[in-house]
């Protein structure tokens, strides 16, 4: 047993498994390793520990009970897997950081519009976390727990880097700031302690550790209570858990996410999309099959392909390389149910002889509107074994397989420190571009072919996430989603998806891992825009039951108006480019806030690049299920303001000054006394007259999430008679301090609204 200072971490092994699974938590404590070699213990010694892990187990659940019993949700029971025997090093109760039950609850799948219940194991199978984060599984599944690895320890960093603002402003007058979240280099000035004991972040059993350095960065306190945290880097919930967060609180998932998480699910959905669109637009994912249900097609084609014809093997719902098998032979088809059966890439792209793939990471800070993000940097994955096509080399998992959790057991495996280095079998995404570079390879086009994947597949689960979302969430502010793409390139540099992890890892056991995770995550988290409750009865009203019971999302209401200008809109061609872009002509109160928001978020993105909306994504709405009114909306605005965002900026500024975004009465922000009334003369037959403008009840299904704008309107002339609710304007004060800092002008702006 080896101590050292720096965190606290106590160990959850299995006897039975030679790795040992080490979880970290908290601000101070020790750091115990153990290896296999120390596991050998008396059956009376673990009967003496299994009493004791009876015992806390015991008084964690009527914790819990009692935790969930305030907050109206239904505590899940969970048991440990049979065969398993577990050792706990415990440290003190006010260090321990233990995660509610909630996030370690799968979601709800939707199969053929029925909801239905995936194991609770398969959660953590979405994740490609290589176990750093000893995720516990539930005993009712049989999957076995995967073997883990030792995170590294939370360390103390040197505060003496450059000093910066605790808050970022907004570009816009009477919008608030958000947290500031720093690199290591960089030091985060104190809050007043009023604002900084609202710095709270729920901690789960997998927070990665580069997640814990960056909030602690910005003063941030861990917590175990449930509803006073501002965010959470955790698990994937069942839909309905999301009905618990309140309206100040961020969860790094997005309920349904899965459809395109799930191996059997990504395919599904873009399979759909080949049959409407075509193989054109929709090649890049390698042919599936899954069965039992696709036994009979799988047969047909094997039976095309001939005995050249290699295939994968894959459990639907698995990570890390777990389950994988690539085969030639209908007999060494595994027998167990489900089971993808993927046509295997035979002719790779191969760098010194070997394959490799790419992570990709990609974020979205929100489905409505939809707003796309790209990481500038990433990771490229090789196989540890030189690559031969030869049926006889099949088994070798080293050779065929790029997952590092599995390449990191071969003795032959070389690490790499260096991110600007091409050596090893690891390099950052950079270094590969400079590489390709350097044999003429026009790496800008390979670049814009992964956009375009990356932009099509999450359009793919957009109806099912914003369906979610109008159920079971709030606002949608407490939800984004870090996504990781696995990216193969062929030998002819098409990129093909092999899989989208909704929990992609953030375990950082090299210099290499640490510079891109660590800027990624920083960058995130600042694109995120969290923000300061703006009064403390935000946080207390969610102990109330009303706040955890099944109700309306807390948007702004759109007034009568607003609800005209988007039916008007949403019944309209596409194709008519002239009419379109005159939404942009009259922007109401709540057009004037969704830009607002966008140009702020934008500005925050750091090494992020934003995919969508673009200048060229209007050859991207074809492709949504339906189309929703704020994506026309900064489409157009994209469109227009791409190659001027100083105007723009300068737009709308004039905009919030005035309040516009807080509500107006103002005619000249009034679509349907002008601009409407324009575009309704008009001789074009394919536009509705203003009495027969309708937003159908099967659109409201799938379409926007607010019930005001998808109600029918039969008669927008009575609609707009009944007059408008803008909303009231609303005014900051300055602070009354003698010079004040930054942080605290933007303190006393934010809590005067």
């Amino acid at each position: 047993i080896s101590v050292r200072s720096g965190s606290v971490t106590w160990e959850k092994v299995d006897i039975n498994r030679s790795n040992t699974c080490t979880q970290s938590s908290g601000t101070d404590g020790f750091l115990i390793q153990l290896k296999q070699s120390n596991m050998i213990q008396s059956s009376n010694q673990i009967h003496q520990q299994e009493t004791k892990d009876k015992k806390h187990n015991e008084t964690n659940k009527r914790c819990t009970k009692e935790h969930f019993s305030q907050n109206g949700n239904k505590m899940q029971e969970h048991t440990e897997e049979p065969g398993s025997k577990k050792l706990f090093k415990q440290p003190a109760e006010d260090q321990v950081i233990e995660e509610a039950q909630p996030w370690r609850s799968g979601c709800k799948m939707q199969v053929d519009g029925v909801e239905e219940e995936p194991p609770d194991w398969l959660e953590n199978l979405f994740s490609d976390h290589d176990g750093s984060d000893c995720s516990v599984i539930d005993a009712s599944s049989t999957a076995p727990t995967p073997p883990a690895s030792v995170e590294e320890p939370m360390v103390v960093e040197d505060d003496n880097g450059e000093e910066r603002a605790a808050l970022v402003p907004s570009l816009f007058p009477l919008m608030p700031p958000t947290l500031y979240f720093s690199t290591a280099n960089e030091k985060v000035e104190l809050l007043p302690a009023e604002q900084r004991r609202l710095l709270k972040w729920k901690m789960s059993t997998v927070t990665p550790n580069i997640v814990k350095h960056t909030i602690a960065r910005s003063h941030f306190k861990a917590t175990k209570r449930s509803h006073d945290w501002l965010g959470c880097w955790g698990h994937h919930m069942k839909s309905p858990g999301f009905k618990a967060l309140g309206e100040h609180q961020k969860l790094n998932h997005f309920p349904g996410t899965f459809e395109i998480g799930r191996k059997d699910r990504l395919w599904r959905n873009l399979s759909k999309m080949q049959l409407r669109f075509g193989k054109k637009e929709f090649s890049f994912l390698p042919r599936t099959f899954i069965l039992p249900q696709d036994i009979k097609l799988l047969r047909k084609a094997w039976e095309d392909g001939g005995s050249t014809q290699k295939w994968i093997v894959k459990p639907p719902a698995s990570a890390r390389g777990m389950g994988i098998q690539v085969i030639h032979k209908w007999s060494q088809m595994p027998k167990k149910r489900p089971l993808l059966v993927q046509k295997y890439l035979q002719k790779p792209y191969l760098i010194g002889g070997n394959k490799f793939d790419l992570r990709i990471y990609v974020y979205v800070p929100s489905y409505d509107p939809l707003r796309i993000y790209m990481f500038s940097d990433g990771l490229v994955r090789f196989a540890s074994c030189k690559y031969s096509s030869s049926t006889k080399t099949l088994g070798n998992k080293f050779m065929h397989l790029t997952n590092y959790s599995v390449n990191k057991k071969n003795s032959e495996y070389q690490t790499n420190s260096d991110n600007k280095a091409c050596q090893g079998h690891k390099w950052a995404l950079k270094a590969l571009w400079l590489y390709l570079g350097s044999k003429g390879i026009n790496t800008t086009l390979i670049w814009g072919k992964i956009k375009d994947i990356v932009i099509k597949t999450i359009i793919a689960s957009e109806p099912y996430v914003n369906n979610l979302l109008k159920m079971h969430v709030k606002t949608t502010y407490s939800c984004h989603e870090l996504f990781g793409f696995d990216i193969m390139l062929d030998e002819n540099l098409k990129p093909w998806i092999l899989e989208v992890n909704i929990s992609p890892s953030l375990h950082s056991n090299s210099e290499l891992d640490i510079s891109i995770k660590g800027q990624m995550i920083r960058d995130l988290l600042n694109l995120a825009g969290f923000q300061i409750p703006q009064r403390e009865k935000e946080i207390s009203s969610c102990t109330s039951a009303s706040s955890s019971s099944n109700r309306e999302r807390t948007k702004p209401d759109l007034s009568a108006d607003e609800k005209v200008k988007r039916a008007f809109f949403l019944t309209q061609p596409s194709a008519d480019q002239d009419l379109v872009s005159s939404v942009l002509d009259v922007l109401t109160p709540e057009d004037v806030h969704v830009l607002a928001e966008s140009e702020d978020e934008l500005s925050r993105r750091g090494e992020f690049e934003r995919i969508f909306p673009s200048q060229s994504s209007s050859r991207y709405l074809r492709f949504f299920e339906c189309l929703r009114y704020p994506n026309i909306l900064l489409d157009q605005w994209e469109q227009k303001y791409w190659n001027n965002r100083t105007k723009c900026i300068s737009l709308l500024k004039s905009f919030c000054e005035k309040g516009v975004h807080l509500g107006t009465s103002d005619p000249a922000h009034m679509w349907s006394r002008g601009n409407y009334n324009f575009w309704s003369e008009r001789e074009k037959p394919t536009v509705m007259s203003p009495s027969r403008v309708l937003v159908s009840h099967q659109r409201a299904t799938d379409e926007d999430l607010l019930d005001s704008e998808v109600a029918t309107v039969s008669s927008l002339p009575g609609l707009l008679s009944s007059g408008s609710s803008p909303g009231s304007s609303v005014s900051s004060s300055a602070c009354s301090s003698p010079q004040p800092s930054l942080t605290q002008n933007l303190l006393s702006q934010q809590f005067s609204l």
